[in-house]
């Protein structure tokens, strides 16, 4: 089979998954709007969205131009490109599942008063979208830079090269001018996701945070209550934060998982004639030698099995549409889910059948998809209020606010354990079947099936958003009814989104590691197996210098500094979001002082003006923890060198995996625990219970939508960057 053929396959399913993107999304905007009040909430919802957006682009424009071009010049015209392609295929993403989700919600509250079956259908359409859309434009715009750029993929041109800088001798860098080109496309990727990530999450808690702490749990006032002043601005968030926001994040988590496959095909075919190789070259299928035809299978691998996950998740997509259940429809997503899974696993044993490749490279995909699978139930077990810890969190916000916030804070520790045993777990398996390589590859199979997993994420802001407008709008009590129902379903299933955000970034960041420790690297009869020692030296045989290498120290060092990050970044999310809300507060309370009518509902709040702080708040806070993530490994690097820096990024991995699982499950497990209350259990509504288990929310709603999905980002994108500029950084530090 040729390598145009290899091509075509990933090219034809991304076409078919943008058009069947656009045709979910047209059958969503043929659905009714509803009453003239929800057309012009969803109006209000949907300009201040695209306002933020719109507002949000622009400073990344900037950002993209100023790193685009700094690329072009220290390397060369093809790199800049090719970041360029990957962020803005990033940022097309956030718009399009956020334009789908807008357009999705007030017809979601609509088909409600009919059905909740007919109320699903139109949200899980309008989160497909966003799904399909994600999967489709990773994969195309992969296909795009290796076609566009096909002479830098092709094995009788593949070498690593070096460039001198500013044509000065000494400032000499190394690099496989391909394997530079998609960690680019990479990197483009995960900036926008960050600053989508960031910005929106700021935006999104510091809205909800204030309407909560005002409006429940000073005023007593209902969820989406009118006369709140930030109810709009808070269900711009859910569109800004955890739908632009996801799209972006699980976009760069596929394309990195793809990109450290490929990168690290490259430098082993380029260094296939060393001994040190001839046994990672047999576990992949080619124990005879890796020839030019067995190079673009095995670079050509995981393009073609993604496309069969987006494939698998298409049809599953269809089976939950389609479903003619009316009762049990969290069952349905479930087994929407795991279909996508059993599916991409079938069409990646008849590729891997069909062609000279190991059935290893079956085994570690598998690893894969069981590992995400573990991590979404334990997820669900640990946040959603049918397994027994959130009941119990929930029990203890009889005892007040300290108790509950503290119970949820344990709870999500103790969720660390099991997920952290399976990530561990299939590191191992993945590593004996294949090397670092079987790593990247378990990393993959994890989001192989990207699509189904954004669709059912997705699903959740869609609902949410609808039963909002169902408040707003003054419809029947069923109407609500049915949405908190949708939205029910839609915490569990967001949760399960974000254990494989994080298990999946887990594992892609571990490959993009391996890649960054081959891809400084000056000639073929170098790239052997990465070594990062922690105690005792490089041998000479392993050393790029062909002389031993005493770096233990330094990565000690790096494993320590780089533990600390994730921590100083969180907490800048964390004061951007309470230093944000404090303005909201102040606000809504200014709103209800000077125009006691508001609280009346004799007239209107000034929803703008709400959104105008949120929005600003997001904005301004976003920029220097963006920076720490970019500059941070550059730094690092240029001052201890690649090998510290090595230690860095593990250990800030190391560290950001904890983090984020806790944040995460404790945020979610808080969040239900109210909602189980609000249920009628230990006194419902308005007891004190429930203004205990609102505060515990009001925590942990940061922590689950701010840094816990943000650090899954920091550390791809540190790893991406250190990547990128490997060849930039000494074997030694500096004072050395």
């Amino acid at each position: 089979m040729s390598e145009y053929v290899l091509i075509a396959i990933p090219a034809a399913i991304s076409v078919l998954a943008l058009v069947s993107a656009f045709l979910f999304n047209r059958s969503v905007v043929r659905q009714a709007q509803g009453t003239d009040r929800m057309k012009e909430l969803q109006g209000y919802i949907r300009s201040g969205a695209f306002t933020f957006m719109i507002s949000e682009a622009k400073v990344m424009l900037i950002t993209m131009a100023v790193i685009g071009a700094i690329l072009w010049i220290l390397f060369y015209w093809e790199i800049a490109v090719a970041f360029w392609i990957g962020s803005l295929l990033s940022l097309a993403a956030g718009f399009i599942g956020m334009n789908a989700a807008t357009h999705a919600n007030a017809r979601t509250t609509h088909a409600a008063r009919k059905s909740f079956k007919h109320a699903l259908n139109v949200a899980f359409s309008g989160g497909s979208v966003m799904g399909l859309s994600v999967a489709g434009l990773a994969l195309v715009g992969l296909v795009i830079v290796v076609v566009l750029f096909k002479k830098w993929f092709a094995p009788e041109t593949l070498h690593i090269e070096t460039r001198y800088l500013f044509g000065v001798s000494s400032l000499g860098v190394n690099f496989i001018r391909g394997a530079l080109i998609v960690s680019a496309y990479s990197m483009g990727a995960s900036l926008v996701a960050l600053f989508d990530r960031v910005g929106g999450g700021i935006y999104t808690k510091a809205a909800d945070m204030a309407a909560d702490m005002v409006g429940k749990v000073e005023l007593g006032l209902p969820e989406d209550d009118p006369r709140n002043p930030a109810t709009i601005a808070d269900n711009v968030g859910d569109n800004v934060g955890d739908v632009g926001g996801l799209g972006a994040d699980l976009l760069e988590s596929f394309i990195g998982a793809i990109i450290s496959v490929m990168v690290m095909v490259m430098y082993i075919f380029v260094g296939r004639g060393n001994e040190s190789l001839h046994a990672l070259i047999t576990q992949i299928g080619f124990g005879a030698g890796l020839d030019a035809a067995g190079y673009w299978w095995v670079i050509a691998a995981p393009l073609v099995i993604v496309a069969g996950g987006i494939f698998a998740s298409l049809l599953a997509i269809l089976y939950i549409r389609f479903s003619r259940r009316q009762e049990g429809m969290q069952a349905v997503l479930m087994n929407g889910t795991r279909l996508a899974a059993l599916l991409t696993a079938a069409t990646t044993f008849v590729f891997c059948f069909l062609s000279p490749l190991s059935l290893n490279i079956f085994y570690e995909v598998i690893i894969g998809l069981g590992a995400g699978i573990g991590i979404g139930f334990f997820s669900e077990y640990f946040t959603s209020s049918s397994y027994k810890p959130t009941k119990e969190l929930a029990r203890m916000n009889q005892s007040g606010p300290a108790v509950g916030v503290t119970e949820g804070m344990a709870l999500g520790m103790l969720s660390t354990f099991f997920p952290v045993l399976l990530i561990a777990g299939a590191t191992i398996g993945a590593y004996q079947l294949g090397g670092l390589l079987g790593v990247a590859f378990t990393a993959m199979g994890m989001l192989s099936f990207v699509a189904m997993t954004v669709a059912v994420d997705t699903y959740g802001p869609i609902a949410d958003n609808a039963g909002g407008i169902a408040t707003m709008a003054e419809l029947p009590p069923d109407v609500r009814e049915r949405t908190d129902k949708l939205d029910s379903i839609g915490n569990t299933t967001a949760a399960i989104g974000k254990g494989f955000a994080i298990g999946s970034a887990a594992f892609a960041a571990l490959g993009l590691i391996a890649a960054f420790m081959w891809s400084a690297i000056g000639s073929a009869d170098q790239v052997v197996l990465p070594q990062l020692p922690i105690i005792g030296q490089i041998a000479a045989q392993f050393s790029p210098s062909a002389s031993a290498i005493e770096v233990g120290a330094f990565v000690i060092a790096g494993l320590i500094l780089g533990a600390m990050v994730p921590y100083v970044f969180s907490a800048l999310l964390i004061r951007g979001v309470s230093r944000t809300s404090n303005l909201l507060v102040q606000e809504i309370r200014r709103q209800f002082k000077e125009n006691p009518k508001i609280l009346a509902g004799e007239e209107m709040a000034d929803y703008n003006r709400c959104i105008e702080i949120t929005a600003h708040g997001g904005l301004s806070k976003m920029f220097i923890p963006a920076m720490i993530a970019v500059l941070t490994p550059i730094v690092f690097g240029l001052i201890f060198g690649r090998y510290a820096l090595g230690g860095f990024l593990i250990g800030a991995l190391l560290s950001a995996i904890q983090l984020a699982i806790y944040c995460a499950n404790a945020g979610g497990a808080m969040d239900n625990a109210k909602k189980y209350i609000e249920e009628g259990h230990f006194g419902g509504k308005n007891s004190d219970a429930h203004v205990a288990a609102v505060t515990g929310d009001t925590v942990g709603d940061p922590l689950k939508d701010t840094v816990g999905p943000s650090l899954d980002i920091l550390i791809k994108l540190m790893s991406v960057i250190s990547l990128v500029f490997a060849s930039l950084f000494p074997l030694y530090p500096v004072f050395f």
